[in-house]
């Protein structure tokens, strides 16, 4: 069984309708000319440190063709043999229909989150069980079929089975604009390493070299030892054409190689800005359309903001109506932009409800200046996470309808075939404690209001305590 990712809310067809107030989008963007990547955003999949993310290594790694190496790493005591065995590919394994079921079912059982109406219980599950493997399984489709009643018969929409083509496309989602998926995991001595969790079969990374398993080490000469896979994949973006040198090892005991590749597609811009002046030209507005969080949102919102400081602006529209989400992870590094260093970004909570993760800001803010932040119903996920770690936390005041509600952590196992599941193993509250899921958040104003409403509200606002 191997985990994954974990993917956002379903699709919500929409274009954006911009609601009849002094603060209207209007064309103005960071200046980008990229072509768009191919993402899973709010239908999909947040590769990058989603909420409780756990991943393990893929069960079978490419053979290493590259002939021009570094010298191997001497930090770890390897076997003779060890390198050779790293690169094999590995043998597939005959797998009986039973165990992928019953796998199917284990991992329901030890993971899953019942925020249904419909009564769930390890008794009632356990009895499925028997019920299912009570005869042989004949086929693999029937295998399959068999999977997909049983997880339909939790009654959550986002819990479901993925084919082996299916899963295969999740496990290679590429938001580097190399052709790599990143994660991270712990190296032994408390910090983090970087590892290749798939590739895209012939695109840049492949044919330069880098395969499945490896070590990333380094990004245009910047270490990215305990970096997260978020940073790393941030550094590894730019423009289409452009050529990024990484270092990977490939293996645990393998040897280092210097790779250039060269980058091929990557995210658009999600951000859109402009200064505005209102009531009178007495207050400069510095608006912010955040269209969806990929991963060049952070670091485009970065710049916006400085920009719109340096023009003179002196309070924030954060613009999150039709935002359906995207990456989890950058909607988090998002929200710390605007908070005080131990505020209380999200927190998930999963089966077990004494078990509480709180994710919180680490560094001072980036901007102090008071915050208007516009949502409607089609607000969710990442969107409602930045909404209300900056309302609890009495950085800003919420305008429009009320939002989606989508507040559940679904998480992608591997299967012993090569199909997959997606279950749903937590959900996300709030700082002030409200869970997201199924309620959405209510705004503060219906309205556009004025400024001295906003910073009244923010002065008597109080934080949630720690």
């Amino acid at each position: 069984m191997r985990l994954l990712h974990s993917p956002l809310p379903p699709p919500l067809l929409t274009s954006f309708a911009p609601r009849k107030t002094s603060i209207l989008p209007k064309k103005a963007s960071l200046n980008y000319a990229q072509k768009p990547l191919q993402q899973a955003l709010s239908t999909g999949i947040s590769l990058v440190l989603s909420l409780g993310l756990l991943v393990s290594a893929p069960n079978s790694i490419f053979a290493l063709e590259s002939p021009s190496v570094l010298q191997p790493s001497n930090s770890l005591n390897c076997p003779e043999n060890e390198v050779e065995e790293v690169y094999s590919t590995e043998v597939s394994k005959v797998v009986s229909n039973e165990r992928i079921v019953e796998e199917a079912w284990q991992i329901v059982n030890d993971s899953f989150l019942n925020t249904s109406p419909r009564s769930w219980s390890p008794e009632s599950w356990l009895k499925k069980k028997d019920d299912i493997l009570s005869s042989s399984v004949q086929t693999r489709s029937k295998a399959h079929d068999i999977i997909k009643r049983m997880l339909a018969s939790l009654g959550d929409p986002y819990t479901r089975f993925l084919s082996p083509e299916e899963f295969s496309k999740m496990a290679r989602y590429d938001m580097t604009g190399i052709g790599v998926n990143l994660r991270d995991v712990p190296d032994g001595n408390g910090g983090l390493k970087l590892k290749v969790l798939g590739l895209l079969l012939d695109g840049p990374a492949h044919t330069a070299g880098v395969r499945q398993g490896d070590e990333l080490v380094s990004v245009n000469g910047v270490n990215v030892r305990d970096k997260s896979a978020f940073e790393a994949s941030s550094l590894l973006l730019g423009p289409s054409g452009t050529f990024v040198n990484i270092m990977v090892k490939h293996g645990n005991c393998g040897p280092v190689q210097s790779i250039d590749v060269e980058r091929q597609s990557i995210a658009k811009t999600p951000v859109f800005y402009r200064l505005e002046q209102i009531e009178s030209g007495s207050v400069s507005v510095g608006y912010v359309r955040l269209k969806e969080f990929n991963a060049l949102a952070r670091k485009d919102l970065v710049t916006a903001i400085k920009r719109l400081e340096g023009m003179g602006a002196s309070s924030f529209v954060l613009d999150l109506r039709d935002n359906l989400g995207g990456l989890v992870q950058a909607g988090i590094e998002i929200a710390k932009l605007f908070l005080d260093e131990g505020d209380t970004v999200i927190s998930t909570v999963g089966r077990d409800p004494q078990y509480r993760r709180n994710i919180v800001a680490e560094a001072p803010p980036l901007i102090t200046a008071p915050v208007i932040v516009l949502v409607n119903k089609k607000t969710a996920s990442a969107s409602e996470i930045v909404a209300t770690a900056l309302h609890d936390n009495c950085r800003a005041v919420l305008v429009g309808d009320k939002t989606y509600g989508k507040g559940l952590i679904q998480s992608v196992f591997e299967l012993p075939d090569g199909s997959g599941v997606v279950v749903t193993i937590g959900k996300y509250v709030t700082p002030n404690n409200l869970d997201i899921n199924g309620n959405g958040v209510d705004p503060d104003f219906r309205n556009f209001p004025a400024w001295s409403e906003v910073t009244n509200r923010l002065s008597k606002c109080h934080k949630p305590r720690g």
